[in-house]
């Protein structure tokens, strides 16, 4: 779901420990919304605009996942993303500024995971997003347009990051429009009627070049971009997720996301045509079956699954690049690159949060 690991670290930070959220759904994305702003059915998206911030919500994110795959032949992911969370719906200048800003950048490969992440205030520049011409950023890490020739401001984009013994530079390109997630936007996370505003931007193809250990390494392949923002996205019952960005063969993508709860879960899909028509499924249309577990840091997580739309004749099973993609950040969660057979073959993204 790209509703996603924002919260994880966004809420907690500003709560102070995961215990204090427990009951508040994960990470405290269940909790009040406390005098902010709260997702409507009949809102329309408007673009340029929504590229934006919109602080008047409390929690956001700019979400980039890369499948690459390099001229030494092997198989790599990247990952920029910046999160903004608000402790009060409003915008100050200077430190005054209620707006807290998140970065998290990842590569993996199938040895090793490469984890940074920076923190930020808001109202001081160290943190933000512009719409036209098109920048997020948070320190040296941006995301930003490099051509404002298109009528689209993030159709083409450079990503840029660094941590501890890692950095990438890709050019974004995309080749198809954007895609609406949910009805219109409207994105449903509950049987209880939480919801996002939540799009994406799945066509991208890429290139660039990205280091690991020192050593240089020409990748090609193909990106997803996810904006969400809301203020309670989750039920408070809600323990985490599983979410799926998948492109296949024929052009044609996927994306589907399982919200875990003490009863049977929520489970929301999009099928997406090579021209960006959308199919929504719902959750009988969808079946998500873990397929094999393994221990990552003390937590057992399935790391490979059996994905089923039968009206779409889908059978695939994925697996992991990296069965221990952790993400090693202030709140930690599963994040990485994979595989699937079956049915079609492809590449792309799973996210998996609040397993213990």
């Amino acid at each position: 779901m790209n509703g996603r690991s924002a919260a994880l670290i966004l809420v907690v930070a500003m709560m102070g420990s995961a215990g204090e959220t427990r009951g508040q759904g994960f990470a405290g994305l269940g909790s009040d919304a406390q005098g902010f702003a709260i997702p409507e059915r009949v809102h329309e998206l408007t673009f340029p605009k929504d590229h934006e911030a919109h602080p008047e919500f409390r929690i956001e994110w700019w979400y980039v996942t890369a499948n690459l795959k390099g001229q030494d032949g092997k198989l790599y992911g990247a990952q920029w993303t910046l999160f903004r969370s608000a402790l009060a719906p409003a915008s100050k200048a200077g430190f005054a500024d209620p707006q807290i800003w998140i970065g998290h950048a990842a590569i993996t490969t199938r040895e090793r995971q490469y984890v940074g992440e920076r923190l930020g205030r808001g109202g001081v520049g160290q943190a933000g997003v512009e719409a036209a011409p098109f920048r997020a950023w948070i320190d040296e890490w941006t995301m930003s347009a490099d051509d404002n020739s298109t009528s689209d401001p993030i159709a083409n984009l450079s990503l840029k990051a660094s941590g501890l013994s890692f950095s990438y530079a890709l050019d974004l390109k995309a080749n198809g429009p954007l895609v609406l997630q949910g009805d219109s936007g409207y994105s449903v996370k509950s049987a209880s009627g939480q919801a996002s505003y939540y799009y994406s931007q799945p066509f991208y193809e890429v290139s660039g070049t990205i280091e690991v250990s020192g050593k240089p390494i020409t990748v090609s392949g193909n990106a997803w971009l996810d904006r969400e923002w809301s203020s309670q996205p989750l039920a408070s019952n809600q323990s985490g997720w599983d979410w799926f960005s998948l492109h296949f063969a024929s052009g044609e993508k996927l994306m589907a996301f399982r919200l875990r709860d003490d009863k049977d879960g929520y489970i929301s899909a999009n099928w997406i045509s090579p021209d960006g028509r959308t199919t929504p499924l719902t959750a009988d249309q969808v079946h998500l079956t873990p397929l094999r577990t393994t221990t990552v840091d003390g937590k057992q997580v399935p790391v490979s699954w059996r994905i089923e739309i039968p009206s779409k004749s889908l059978d695939v099973q994925t697996q992991a690049i990296n069965d221990q993609s952790w993400m090693t950040t202030s709140t930690p969660y599963w994040e990485g690159p994979i595989s699937f057979n079956g049915s079609t073959t492809g590449v792309g993204y799973l996210e998996m949060t609040g397993y213990r």
